[in-house]
């Protein structure tokens, strides 16, 4: 069986690149339960270890896991690019469903 191209179509428009994506660095943005926007980065590993501010457990060097920030911060977009936090890949998934942290 043949592999099926991945190619676009002759004739077929090229796909419009996303200038707000690239500027944020291949993050998507995303809204939390409390109206929130985020930025979220997946990333596939780093060479330092993390802790997670939702389960305060340690990310291991190279385990792939997700980088967020804040779009609002007091002090502009570098501060809050310089506030982001690495989560677990399912701790971000579930932390609207968390209770407050102490």
């Amino acid at each position: 069986m043949a592999r099926r191209s991945r190619k676009r179509p002759y004739g077929e428009p090229h796909p419009e690149l996303d200038v707000d994506a690239v500027l944020r660095g291949g993050a998507r943005r995303e809204s939390g339960a409390d109206g929130r926007r985020w930025n979220v980065r997946s990333v596939a590993g780093s060479a330092k270890s993390y802790t997670c501010p939702g389960c305060q457990q340690t990310i291991p060097p190279s385990v792939a896991h997700v980088v967020a920030w804040s779009e609002e911060h007091l002090f502009g977009a570098d501060a809050a690019l310089a506030d982001r936090r690495h989560w677990h890949t399912s701790c971000w998934r579930a932390r609207d469903r968390r209770g407050p942290r102490r």
